[in-house]
């Protein structure tokens, strides 16, 4: 059985899915080749000096491989993320001085898409890099953020 977040922007609750699920491929794929491969990359490489802000002040969309940080965050985080965009949940957390170019897609993706496309993202990681989000997004449920 799917552990189920609430997302404040999503009115469904999110299906956190296992990486390697039936979802992670068929949909997810399809999801993140509609609305994230422009930004991201077809391959999840990102943009390219993706850690170097742009003259705006924002950062290239970084890649969603093992190379970046996705999972460095919890499912929490990352489809509240894709949900709301990055300056909403950013400005929510009191960050300052990071600015987010990331849109948000919850009026576009529903809980089950947002669901699907981190399926799939997580599904072409390594082994460990799994485990070590797994244990990220475990901590986030425990500690309520």
């Amino acid at each position: 059985m799917p552990l189920r977040l609430a997302i404040p922007a999503v009115a469904a609750p999110l299906a956190v899915l296992a990486p390697c699920s039936v979802a992670a491929g068929g949909h997810g794929a399809a999801v993140y080749a509609e609305h994230c491969a422009a930004c991201h990359g077809a391959r999840l490489e990102g943009q390219p000096e993706w850690q170097t802000p742009k003259p705006d002040g924002s950062f290239p969309a970084p890649p969603h491989d093992e190379t970046g940080h996705t999972w460095h965050h919890g499912d929490r985080l990352l489809a509240d993320y894709i949900a709301r965009g990055g300056a909403a949940v950013l400005a929510e957390a009191g960050v300052t001085g990071f600015v987010s170019a990331m849109p948000a897609f919850g009026e576009v993706l529903d809980a089950q898409d947002i669901a699907a496309v981190l399926a799939y993202i997580k599904s072409t990681w390594p082994p460990h890099i799994q485990e070590i989000q797994r244990a990220r997004t475990a901590a986030e449920a425990f500690e309520g953020n």
